[in-house]
């Protein structure tokens, strides 16, 4: 079992960054990918951002690519959602998930946090 715990998130105004953060706990973090995602009121949850297991590669959805960062720490067990240029079509609960050995961008993860609420105000 891997135990994800998300923090970071809050109320921003647009134009303004945010940076979340994810602490692994329960197996070797570094065999896990890890991605984000988000689901606003309403929608389908989507795919954010996601990394692989030694951060040598990063992949983005289109809505957030050059404003989005994602890294991680394998030595701290933790993975970074680095958010700049909000804007309101931003606003959701974000999710950190893993899974084991290849990254992926569908929702194809077999661990999932308790998300935090991002809310960007225009």
């Amino acid at each position: 079992q891997v135990q994800l715990v998300e923090s970071g998130g809050g109320l921003v105004q647009a134009g303004g960054s945010l940076r979340l953060s994810c602490a692994a706990s329960g197996r070797t973090f570094s065999n896990y990918a890890m991605g984000w995602f988000r689901q606003a009121p309403g929608k389908e949850r989507e795919f954010v951002a996601a990394i692989s297991r030694n951060g040598g590669g990063t992949y983005y959805a289109d809505s957030v690519k050059g404003r989005f960062t994602i890294s991680r720490d394998n030595a701290k067990n933790t993975v970074f959602l680095q958010m700049s240029s909000l804007k309101p079509e931003d606003t959701a609960v974000y999710y950190c998930a893993a899974r084991p050995v290849t990254v992926s961008t569908s929702g194809r993860y077999d661990y999932w946090g308790q998300g935090t609420q991002v809310t960007v105000s225009s």
